[in-house]
């Protein structure tokens, strides 16, 4: 009987063992989900503002280094894909990463029974793939001195914007028409990515 019940007791340590590995498990798969759709979204937005000044690139610095987007927005989709996972935000929740790279780190916690629960975090980052050098701006040309400052010439008509040149994502250069003002797609100007700690 005691060896039964020595085997009984292992069997019981195995299966509980098993079911806290499943649950750790389970935490992680939705901490790095949160953590990449929270990354996913500022992505989007980064794109959609770039969009909004295609044609000043005066005003493109913030999105060509990934930095113009909102927290919030980015940390609620972080939300709706841990609740996919069974999990929830937790501890220090929703943090937007600074140092090299933009990017989040999230923490949730499993909803199961609370003997069940587990927590785990992750970390996604942003990582620009385009840059942008300006091209020369030639110097203006000389004009001559009107020899009959009182005869009036006709307005010159305007002229029309020229292609934005410049922009290079991984090698391939892109030319903004200003005509049909368009970025190359998401995934050509940033990639999203799980990161450790260290770096």
């Amino acid at each position: 009987m005691a060896a039964i019940a020595g085997l009984l007791f292992l069997a019981f340590v195995y299966f509980a063992f098993g079911q806290a590995a499943a649950t750790r498990n389970s935490a992680q798969t939705a901490a790095d989900a949160a953590a990449l759709a929270a990354a996913q979204d500022a992505r989007e937005q980064l794109r959609e503002g770039w969009l909004d000044v295609i044609l000043d690139p005066t005003q493109w610095g913030g999105f060509l280094e990934g930095q113009d987007f909102t927290q919030v927005s980015a940390c609620r989709q972080a939300a709706v894909f841990a609740a996919r996972n069974s999990a929830r935000i937790s501890g220090d929740g929703c943090v937007r990463l600074s140092g090299e790279h933009e990017g989040f780190s999230v923490t949730v916690e499993t909803t199961g029974a609370e003997a069940r629960q587990a927590t785990a975090s992750a970390n996604a980052v942003i990582e620009p793939k385009c840059r942008f050098k300006a091209p020369e701006t030639p110097a203006p040309e000389e004009t001559e001195p009107d020899p009959d400052p009182e005869e009036t010439e006709e307005p010159e008509p305007e002229e029309e914007p020229e292609p934005i040149t410049g922009l290079i994502c991984e090698g391939d250069a892109w030319t903004i028409d200003p005509d049909d003002p368009e970025l190359p797609s998401v995934t050509d100007l940033f990639t999203v990515r799980l990161t450790g700690d260290d770096e």
